[in-house]
């Protein structure tokens, strides 16, 4: 019996005990099962940058009608399309006969009014002349009359003074003919430069160095001079300075904070596989008001004219950029209610601690944190508003780039501006 007894009281034993265990053990199981899961990602050292993607076109750097200053018929053309000219080589030669004339009746007034101011000098010469001899002898008489009283008479006295003073004024006169012949001979000499002009301008010369990019008369033809901006009349040719190109960009508003003269942007130019980098020179400082952008130009070198004007290229300007800071995750941003940027940072022990960040360069995937990270530091990533301060969770690492380039692209280019103010 007391064997029976031991027995059942060594079951009874063993089976509270297996109960304990069975209870611990849930208990623990629970525990786990109870403590959240978050994923979690570390601040990383990396860089952050934001470039534009933009297409841009080449334009001449000049654009020059070329008209003749007279009217007058073509007698020769010397250039065509596709031509390459030097500043000042002559493009064409008109033919204005009644120049011709003009220049001869100048020459022959300005050779007349140089012959007069000839005649006027020798009459200068010749009343000058006669006055000293008059002068000396009225000044005899009068030392005569002095010396002895009487010895000469009187009317012979007045008489040399008048003849002096007549002298006198015949000198004036013929100075005030020469002033006259001289003024005459000024205007014929401004005629027949003015006429000479004329006629220099039927040799129509390049204003610019460049390419003829349309020609617009040909031999025989009755071409109209122009005078005035506002004359309708047709040019002769139209040059292109292509040597120097304009590559114009139209930058988005929102991104028009960012530009500034000398940022360098790349250029590639893919109808000619060409890359190169360029600097901004200048911009417009307005924005349009149908597109929205602002016309932003660089400056190339095309010597070799291997670009054409009106080609496209593609161009990548750095907007801003952050080098060697701390980077984290996009979705590990949280704003409090003051507005400010927190993130869920995990401590020891895994707890979460709610801290304020200052952020810089912000990307797609990326933020740099200017303050308030370290490196290595753990930060929750999404699904914060799961979580409270100081609560305990289980840590599922994730995997994140430490570097980010965020390429925006936008922009469209204003054939219309282009066309009204294209040749400058």
């Amino acid at each position: 019996m007391s064997k029976i007894l031991l027995i059942f009281s060594a079951a009874l034993a063993t089976s509270a005990a297996l109960g304990v265990a069975a209870c611990r053990s849930g208990s623990g199981a629970a525990a786990a099962q109870a403590m959240p899961f978050a994923r979690v990602a570390a601040a990383q050292r990396g860089d952050i940058n934001h470039v534009l993607t933009l297409a841009g076109q080449f334009q001449p750097y000049q654009v020059v009608d070329v008209h003749p200053k007279v009217s007058g018929y073509m007698k020769q053309i010397n250039v065509d399309i596709g031509d390459i000219v030097h500043q000042g080589e002559t493009l064409a030669v008109l033919e204005v006969p009644e120049l011709k004339a003009q220049v001869q009746q100048t020459a022959f007034e300005l050779k007349q009014s140089q012959e007069e101011i000839t005649r006027a000098q020798h009459e200068i010469n010749s009343a000058e002349a006669l006055h000293a001899a008059l002068h000396a002898e009225s000044e005899r008489l009068k030392q005569a009359a002095a010396t002895r009283p009487g010895l000469i008479a009187q009317q012979e006295l007045d008489d040399a003074q008048a003849k002096d003073l007549s002298s006198q004024a015949q000198v004036d006169a013929a100075k005030a003919s020469m002033a006259a012949a001289q003024q005459s001979a000024e205007a014929a000499r401004a005629d027949n430069e003015r006429v000479q002009a004329l006629e220099n301008y039927t040799n129509v010369v390049a204003p610019i160095a460049g390419v003829v990019v349309w020609r617009y008369a040909d031999t025989g033809a009755l071409i109209q001079g122009g005078t005035t901006s506002n004359d309708a009349s047709l040019p002769i040719v139209r040059l292109s300075q292509s040597s120097l190109l304009r590559l114009r960009i139209p930058v988005p508003e929102d991104d028009v904070q960012f530009v500034h003269v000398g940022d360098v942007l790349n250029v590639r130019v893919d109808a000619i596989g060409r890359s190169f980098a360029g600097k901004i020179v200048r911009f417009t400082r307005n924005v349009n008001f149908e597109t929205r952008t602002m016309e932003t130009e660089v400056d190339v070198e095309n010597r070799n004219l291997s670009i054409t004007p009106g080609m496209y290229a593609n161009t990548m300007l750095q907007l801003a950029a952050a080098r060697n800071v701390v980077t984290i995750p996009v979705e590990a941003l949280v704003l409090n209610a003051h507005n400010q940027p927190t993130v869920y940072a995990l401590g020891e022990g895994n707890h979460v601690h709610i801290r304020p960040v200052t952020v810089g360069i912000e990307g797609t995937k990326l933020a740099d944190i200017t303050s308030g990270l370290s490196p290595g530091d753990r930060v929750l990533v999404g699904g914060q508003e799961k979580y409270q301060d100081g609560e305990e969770v289980s840590p599922l690492a994730v995997s994140t780039p430490a570097s980010e380039t965020v390429q925006e692209t936008g922009g469209m280019i204003d054939l219309k501006a282009d066309a009204d103010g294209g040749g400058r």
